[in-house]
Parts: C-alpha cells; structure tokens; sequence
C-alpha cells in the first residue's frame, strides 16, 4: 500500500489513510473533543500560533488543530485520490 499524505499547513503532513473527520472547530461537542483530546495528550496543535479553522480526528484518537480551512484539507484529499485512480488506470 503506497502511503498518501496531505498538507494540512505550514509543512505539516498527515498521512491520509489516518484521517477520520475533517470539521470546523465552531460547534460545542467539538470544542469538548478538542478538550478531552488535551487532558489525555491526544492533541496536535499544527496551527503555529493562528487561528484555528480545521479539526482533524485520526483513526487513532489524536486530534489535530490546523490554520487552514476544512474545505482546504478535503480538496488536497481529493485532488490526491483521484490522481491516485488516474495513475492506477494506466
């Protein structure tokens, strides 16, 4: 299996086949999941100081704060998968 990573910001990668949940840190039951993720050193904060606009949840429990938009990540793990599936093709 060939490993996929995704640029959440600031050079910092995630591997794709980890990600869970991509969403925005706005909503209270997120904000209390960032929270717990803290308490039990779970948490990755990538945003290097900058605002908060995107909520990673791994496969693994980590939870990762980035500076760029859940929209952002989503389209770079699309943009990945399908010229994934186009080199598969040929």
């Amino acid at each position: 299996m060939e490993i996929k990573l995704i640029n959440i910001g600031f050079g910092n990668i995630v591997s794709a086949y980890r990600i869970g949940a991509i969403v925005s840190p706005e909503s209270a039951p997120i904000k209390r999941i960032i929270q717990e993720a803290r308490e039990r050193g779970m948490l990755v904060d990538a945003t290097y100081g900058r605002r908060t606009r995107a909520v990673i949840i791994s496969d693994s429990d980590h939870v990762i704060l980035s500076a760029v938009q859940p929209e952002t990540v989503a389209n770079r793990l699309s943009v990945k998968e399908a010229s994934h599936s186009v080199d598969d093709s040929e």
